[in-house]
């Protein structure tokens, strides 16, 4: 696992398509956006395991 700091408002990059920003830090919340290919699945780590998602991340 790679572990970055960033400051609000800075970026990561993950190959060419994917960009990661981080929106906002306040306490101990982080608001994070995400720019990738509309055909990516993007799920929350603790919706990952719902049933009803498992058939679309299969499919996607």
């Amino acid at each position: 696992m790679l572990v970055l700091s960033r400051k609000e408002t800075e970026t990561i990059k993950i190959g060419d398509d994917i960009e990661i920003t981080l929106v906002r830090v306040s306490g101990d919340r982080v608001r994070v956006g995400i720019q990738a290919p509309n055909d990516m699945v993007i799920l929350r780590g603790e919706l990952e395991k719902r049933p009803e998602l498992q058939s679309r991340k299969k499919s996607a």
